[in-house]
């Protein structure tokens, strides 16, 4: 019998089960016993009026993995009127239990309606999570998702709010015949040390190319959705058939960043996930009073919950140019928020706000097969709980006019010129805010890699192969090495026997100096350089292997993360209180 049911059957709100265990600073789902119910006597005090007994002071029920240690006051379960109290456990049989591990904590971030929400709930037992599991929704999104999630390395998780009218009291929202498309997209991307996490905005009316997609059908059969060029970022769901998969792909298309996992949600999980935590703060310059989103808030702080929530995401008019890029910094700053409420003791100490919040947050879900399991979110839940706010940087994808649209303005195309630095940065798993200490281990363990002596350039022999380049790259890249860098001794070798992820310079342990400077040249990483062996050139001479990976981005661009994040206009974190304008 699980939690809740054991309330019922017992006459006890399930919310009044949980209690604080003072040892452990964590609450507990405490179940009474079934045996018959007696009085519980009032604990006998001292003449300061303290406890004689501090045992007298415990509650009858036992704990979900064992009761309290010795000494620990834990508040009785408040019952429902009528109900009969449970007799005191007997002194003479208690014994010694082990402090409990750190209760359970689901987190999950979700973004509906442009939200990003922090969730967590106690531990409520295996049969409660198995009841929260069978909330969550999954779709098979073949190879486009991970199989699983490791807490060992950094992770990419695509956010996907669409704009379908599914929920009661939705119908007068976004496209009355939407099939649900990718209305608001937040591509978060939590670092390997959990340092530090960015959640990259991308506009709705991005004007992208949408790549073939392999779709898995309700009868079990695969259909491949032709891909479409130069159309709106939204459409890579819900059109033609597509799924989030092809939402991940394309994101991959357009910023070379693969996504691990996604998450969607629609309308409805804006109004319900921030009614179960009691309404979110936010700020606004000025009054508003929009017609069309039926958002009415005075200028200053404000509660939203609900349909208001909703209507404060939703709208576009009120702010700025009354355009979606406006739209989206107002979302940020409403991530921020709820962010920090979330993280709140108000909310993080209130078991029947976390009970709300749980059930709310699942039933707001749709994920991938990797992270469908109750587990696999807490696990996901208990990184990110692991990034300080001040360390979470929110910003939107650079974007500028699309040309296309002649005089009035309706979709905008990637800013070449600023955005490919900060999709390098994400991709290379560095920080927008400043993390002094991580950036030093960076630079001092890049230097370690390369450290030692290095070669001239005439002296450098090196055989290059495509393994996965654009076609055309390896030629390409002799040209460089030849006429701009000295590297006389090289030679095209054509393709490579498979294709790398990853560009790699194979070389024997004697070739060392040379692998250092062709690295150093070629703005390649320490990671990048691996000791084997050499291959004979043209000549019969010993040679070091170059494979150009799919990462290899153009003769002479660095392949190198970058030890520093670039400078981006209208970034914010998750520690600051921003009003909206």
């Amino acid at each position: 019998m699980d939690a809740q049911s054991r309330g019922r059957a017992e006459n006890i709100d399930p919310a009044d089960q949980w209690v604080l265990n003072p040892n452990t600073g964590e609450y507990e789902l405490r179940l009474g016993s079934s045996a018959p119910h007696s009085p519980v006597p009032a604990p006998r005090t001292s003449r300061r009026g303290r406890p004689a007994d501090p045992e007298a002071e415990r509650g009858g029920g036992a704990a979900l993995r064992g009761a309290p240690e010795r000494g620990a006051e834990v508040p009785q379960p408040r019952r429902r009127r009528g109900a009969e109290p449970e007799p005191p456990p007997g002194r003479r049989n208690r014994r010694p239990v082990k402090k409990k591990s750190k209760a359970k904590k689901i987190v999950a971030w979700t973004g509906g309606g442009m939200a990003l929400v922090l969730v967590a709930v106690g531990s409520a037992g295996y049969l409660y999570l198995k009841h929260l599991e069978g909330n969550v929704s999954a779709t098979d999104v073949g190879s486009a998702a991970k199989q699983g999630f490791s807490k060992d390395d950094a992770f990419n998780i695509l956010i996907i709010g669409t704009d379908r009218r599914t929920g009661k009291g939705n119908e007068g929202y976004g496209d009355k015949n939407s099939v649900g498309h990718a209305d608001t997209n937040i591509l978060l991307h939590v670092a390997k040390d959990r340092t530090n996490a960015t959640a990259l905005s991308i506009p709705r009316d991005l004007v992208v190319d949408v790549p073939d997609c392999e779709t898995n059908q309700s009868d079990g059969s695969k259909k491949v959705v032709p891909g479409s060029s130069q159309v709106r970022f939204n459409e890579s769901l819900g059109q033609e058939g597509r799924d989030a998969g092809c939402t991940m792909r394309t994101v991959k298309a357009v910023t070379g960043i693969t996504p691990d996992h996604f998450m969607m949600v629609d309308f409805n999980a804006v109004k319900t996930l921030t009614s179960a935590v009691g309404g979110v703060k936010v700020c606004l310059k000025h009054a508003v009073k929009d017609k069309d989103s039926h958002l009415d808030l005075p200028a200053g702080e404000s509660d939203v919950e609900g349909e208001q929530a909703l209507a404060f995401v939703r709208t576009r008019h009120a702010w700025g140019n009354a355009g979606d890029l406006d739209r989206i910094k107002v979302q940020q700053q409403f991530m921020g928020s709820l962010m920090r409420d979330m993280s709140s003791g108000d909310t993080l100490t209130n078991p029947a706000k976390l009970l709300a919040l749980a059930e709310a947050a699942t039933k707001a879900l749709t994920v991938d097969q990797g992270i469908k399991s109750v587990g696999t979110l807490k696990d996901i839940a208990l990184e990110l709980k692991k990034v300080p706010p001040k360390n979470i940087t929110f910003m939107t994808v650079p974007v500028k006019d699309n040309p296309a649209d002649g005089v009035v303005h309706k979709t905008v195309i990637v800013d070449q010129g600023l955005a490919p630095a900060i999709f390098d940065a994400i991709n290379g798993d560095v920080s927008f805010t400043d993390v002094k200490k991580r950036e030093k281990a960076a630079k001092d363990a890049q230097a370690a890699r390369l450290k030692g002596s290095r070669s001239t350039p005439s002296e450098v022999r090196v055989r290059v192969m495509n393994g996965g380049a654009v076609a055309g790259s390896a030629q390409e890249t002799l040209n460089w090495m030849q006429t701009e860098k000295g590297i006389l001794k090289s030679e095209n070798a054509g393709n490579a026997p498979a294709e790398v992820s990853r560009t790699v310079l194979e070389y024997a342990p004697d070739q060392a100096p040379q692998a250092r400077e062709l690295a150093a040249l070629m703005g390649l990483s320490g990671a990048a350089l691996k000791p084997g062996r050499s291959v004979d050139n043209a000549q019969g001479l010993p040679a070091m292997s170059l494979t150009l990976g799919k990462d290899f981005k153009g003769a002479g661009i660095s392949l190198t993360a970058p030890a520093k994040a670039p400078e981006v206009t209208g970034k914010s974190t998750a520690d600051k209180v921003e009003c909206a304008s």
